[in-house]
């Protein structure tokens, strides 16, 4: 594989994107895997960015390493590995259409998701409401169902911990630890399925300094950004990607 600019360009968003998501914009990050899978087969999107994330999680777990909940990550981490293991059975049978389209559904619902939350506001709920556990449990596996298919974890996870209204420094922390978790329990089943080689690794690693350069960025700026206004713009772009990703997987599934 020899990546032409275009694609060179993409990447570099991405990373820089997904960098300054794991250093303090939580929730940004989903735009990165379906903008370079608009580029590219999903496969190798996802074969991509796991390495750079694993990377960048280890600069983001340092950063926040005292600034998480620990009481909602003991609930949704055993959630995490049981939806790494279900998408590990079922990938093997997947098409790559299917993946394409279920990537870009995904991410059309998080980018109205996000829509309907900075117009509305997150909807107030009981703050240990009944069966918060099972809850919990729930959205970590959906997390991580979603996470190993397409790296595209985000809406479980914002959907449960949101409207616990942590502080600003506790949600991202905890969207830190949670997700640093599941790209852990992710390397042996991507191992495993073979979505890794050695062109793939080269260009990974070829991003790494960027990656821990925008990570380490993102934790400054979220102090002087205004995360709204800067939400607002991914949310734009994923909403766009989603279609471009839907529009190709339908023409790759008639073809």
């Amino acid at each position: 594989m020899t990546p032409d600019l275009t694609f060179l360009i993409v990447l570099t968003i991405s990373v820089t994107i997904l960098g300054l998501s794991k250093g303090g914009f939580a929730g940004i990050g989903m735009v990165s895997t379906p903008l370079v899978a608009a580029f590219s087969d999903p496969l190798m999107a996802v074969a991509l960015m796991l390495p750079i994330m694993l990377v960048q999680d280890v600069v983001a777990v340092y950063l926040y390493r005292f600034e998480f909940e620990k009481s909602l990550l003991i609930k949704m981490i055993p959630g995490g590995l049981l939806g790494v293991l279900a998408a590990y059975l079922l990938a093997s049978s997947v098409p790559e259409w299917v993946i394409k389209a279920a990537l870009g559904a995904v991410s059309l619902l998080f980018s109205i998701w996000q829509a309907v939350l900075m117009a509305r506001g997150m909807p107030e709920i009981p703050a240990k409401p009944r069966h918060d556990t099972l809850l919990g449990v729930a959205a970590g596996a959906a997390g991580g169902f979603a996470s190993a298919i397409a790296h595209a974890g985000s809406p479980p996870f914002q959907i449960y911990v949101m409207p616990k209204h942590l502080r600003k420094e506790i949600y991202v922390g905890t969207s830190v630890m949670f997700f640093a978790a599941l790209n852990l329990m992710k390397l042996p089943s991507f191992v495993a399925l073979g979505f890794f080689n050695s062109e793939t690794l080269h260009l990974s690693l070829f991003f790494i300094p960027l990656a821990v350069a925008s990570s380490w960025a993102g934790s400054r700026l979220v102090r002087y950004v205004d995360p709204r206004a800067f939400n607002l713009i991914i949310t734009l772009i994923l909403f766009f990607v989603s279609f471009v990703l839907i529009w190709q997987a339908y023409v790759d599934a008639i073809a």
